[in-house]
């Protein structure tokens, strides 16, 4: 494998990585409960972190800090037999991540770049709007979590977590397209 094959991962080969995980534990908790869907969740999480580390030599902060996430909630869950920890794990995430994004703006930290700068570049202005909104929608999806999974039979929550959550990033994801499109160095510089 070429050096710049291992600098870029194919983004079928990350979406797998990034999405396996939770498909795995949809499909162990359908087909077992949810001690069993957590144990696959832990060791897909760290064969996914695994993988990509093997394809890029380095690894992303984001899939490290969810791998940590799910070992710890997921272990909590497994060792004291109590599902409450792994149904806390994305409001854990989503607040983390948004605490980190917003927190950075205090101290002038754009920390999404890490996130996106693979994906387009975009100026001071879009970067930081593009950051208030991410931080505001991790808070709003750690909100979320908590609402279904303390209202909710786990079934729900395990269905809200995959067929739920899933389509809400990628909708609101596509929604920053205008700010990307407005904000984009290169489209900016064309023009």
């Amino acid at each position: 494998m070429s050096e710049a094959s291992k600098q870029q991962q194919s983004p079928l080969l990350k979406l797998a990585l990034d999405l396996g995980p939770l498909i795995l534990f949809f499909a162990a908790f359908k087909f077992g409960d949810i001690f069993k869907a957590t144990a696959v969740f832990m060791a897909a999480s760290l064969v996914s972190l695994g993988i990509g580390y093997a394809r890029t030599r380095k690894i992303s902060p984001m899939p490290l800090v969810t791998a940590i996430i799910v070992v710890v909630f997921g272990g909590l869950t497994l060792y004291l037999k109590n599902d409450t920890f792994i149904k806390m794990k994305p409001t854990v995430l989503y607040a983390i991540f948004g605490a980190i994004l917003l927190g950075g703006l205090a101290f002038n930290r754009l920390f999404i770049k890490a996130v996106f700068a693979q994906a387009f570049e975009l100026d001071e202005t879009g970067w930081r709007k593009l950051t208030w909104r991410w931080g505001f929608f991790a808070f709003a999806l750690a909100a979320l979590n908590e609402i279904i999974w303390r209202n909710f039979s786990t079934n729900i929550w395990v269905d809200f977590k995959v067929w739920a959550i899933i389509p809400l990033i990628m909708l609101f994801a596509l929604a920053q397209t205008p700010l990307v499109m407005k904000h984009e160095i290169g489209k900016k510089d064309e023009a």
